[in-house]
């Protein structure tokens, strides 16, 4: 009997992997191996395996949703670099200007600067190569000064007032990238800290803004997620937790083969009561709508702009043997509300043209134009107020796109480079002037102005570069122009904390932002008062 039972499990053991084997054989991925081999044995020239191969993944990729997407080994790599919070290299921020690499600054305590490389510097050579005066893709000079770190390039400079190209030997080292674009206070309660990515330093550099504005006088925050595409989920969670109480709920994700994940709030954070407005614009994407979403629904925030892009698919990096790898998107994001933060994507073509449709059913310009059905209707967590769900982030108080100043000549200026190569010429001549007559940035914002004499040699640079210029087109403009040129030259001198400081007074969200705020602050004062 016992040989008889024997028999049994082991037929059935052999029967099993049979049936297994016979699964594996007529499966479509042995399918597709069979395709491949034959074509690469049997075809009748010589055939790229490795493009077959790639052409076959992009094209089942497409067959998923707009998200799941393949990358080369190169692409990987330059993918990665934004978000990984450094890369190698000499610490350069740089303009291209007529063939020319124009140095706009130096990184602060990076390889450049430690060697006496200036602002204002021109690279014309890279160790043997000439870059100044050809063709030469930016790409191609990255690769160039690039490197991994501890190896040396050697450069030749060109700098103003010195007649001969200055030799420079730099040893290349990690160079931080940064995913705060500017912090500074609007006044004197009331802070602002502009987030371009969510990447692996984000939480440790949001935090750290947070204390030095709180040190400056802080009461409340605005933050500026316009634009901003996302990036690493646990980026977006520890931003949120500066914010939100112990166990309070952030996002969950969920799909077919992954049950559902929360991810909490610590209840640790450095801002917990402070008055919050996070502003959104069309181009807020995934992590960033992540954040808004949490905080609306937590009632810890007022969302302020138009509705976010809505990406709320979570991709897992799926690494090949070459260094490629395949994002594949396994789940959704939630907010703790239960919205789903992805937008239909039916067709992918129609989900692409989405910002197009937006545009022209009106939705930019008029909140009246969305229209949301009752099953898309959810409620706050603390004062059951009404959100909406349906993909993205719909704000609380709806600003319109302001297109009044994007004149077809203001374009044509931006097109053809005008602004950036002007603010170089600038750069070039008065920057050392500048810095003498304007020793802070408070006294430079109080007293500089974009004068007719410059706005004249702007013309001039534009017609030399090809703009068409009209007089009406140039009026109308005006004064983002006058604007933009402070802000550049504001930029250079300092940082980009100081662009957004001058950018941002032609934002029309950032004023609605701050028109709440004192709104409430003297709500606020007259219920004491009483």
């Amino acid at each position: 009997m016992k040989r008889l039972c024997c028999s049994v499990v082991i037929g059935l053991s052999v029967l099993a992997s049979l049936m297994a084997q016979n699964k594996l054989l007529n499966s479509p991925a042995r399918k597709l191996q069979l395709a491949e081999f034959a074509i690469s044995h049997l075809y009748v020239d010589n055939v790229d395996e490795d493009g077959l191969v790639e052409t076959a993944i992009v094209s089942m990729l497409k067959k998923l949703d707009p998200h799941s997407v393949y990358s080369d080994a190169e692409e990987v790599k330059r993918l990665n670099e934004p978000l990984k919070g450094n890369f190698e290299g000499i610490g350069i921020q740089f303009n291209m200007a007529s063939d020319t690499l124009f140095i706009i600054q130096p990184v602060s305590g990076g390889p450049s600067e430690k060697v006496g490389i200036l602002a204002g510097d021109r690279i014309v050579q890279v160790n043997d190569t000439l870059i100044a005066g050809v063709k030469m893709t930016t790409d191609e000079i990255m690769r160039r000064l690039r490197g991994k770190k501890g190896t040396t390039v050697e450069l030749k400079i060109l700098r103003r007032g010195t007649p001969e190209l200055i030799p420079f030997t730099v040893k290349r080292d990690k160079i931080p990238v940064y995913s705060l674009d500017a912090s500074y206070m609007v006044d004197a309660t009331i802070g602002y800290i502009r987030i371009s990515r969510f990447s692996a330093t984000t939480g440790m550099e949001f935090a750290e803004a947070l204390r030095k504005l709180q040190a400056q006088g802080m009461q409340d925050l605005i933050l500026d997620l316009q634009g901003n595409g996302g990036g690493y989920l646990n980026a977006a969670i520890e931003v949120a937790n500066q914010f939100l109480g112990k166990k309070e709920l952030i996002v969950y994700t969920e799909g077919r083969r992954n049950p559902r994940a929360e991810f909490h709030a610590e209840g640790n954070g450095v801002f917990p009561d402070g008055r919050v407005i996070v502003l959104v614009d069309e181009y807020s994407a995934s992590a960033s709508e992540i954040v808004a979403g949490a905080l609306q629904d937590w009632d810890r925030a007022t969302v302020v702009g138009r509705r976010s892009f809505g990406k709320g698919l979570v991709q897992r990096p799926v690494d090949l043997p070459d260094g490629s790898m395949i994002r594949l998107t396994v789940a959704r994001y939630y907010t703790p509300s239960g919205r789903c933060i992805q937008k239909p994507y039916e067709s992918i073509e129609q989900y692409n043209r989405d910002l197009i449709d937006r545009y022209n059913r009106g939705e930019m310009l008029s909140a009246d134009s969305i229209h949301f059905p009752d099953s898309l209707k959810f409620k706050t967590l603390r004062k059951g107020r009404t959100v909406y769900g349906g993909g993205g982030i719909m704000p609380d108080c709806f600003v319109p796109v302001d297109t009044t100043y994007y004149t077809k000549g203001y374009l044509e200026l931006r097109n053809k480079g005008v602004l950036v190569q002007f603010n170089l010429q600038l750069m070039d001549r008065y920057r050392s002037k500048w810095l003498k007559r304007y020793r802070t940035f408070e006294r430079f914002d109080a007293e500089f102005e974009v004068t007719p004499a410059l706005l004249d040699e702007l013309q001039a640079l534009a017609g030399k570069l090809g703009a068409v210029y009209k007089e009406e087109d140039f009026q109308t403009a005006l004064p983002l122009l006058k604007t933009q040129v402070k802000a550049l030259v504001a930029r250079d001198l300092w940082d980009m904390s100081e662009y957004f400081h001058v950018i941002n007074r032609l934002n029309d969200s950032m004023d609605k932002a701050v028109e709440l705020l004192k709104e409430q602050s003297g709500m606020a004062a007259a219920s004491m008062e009483k």
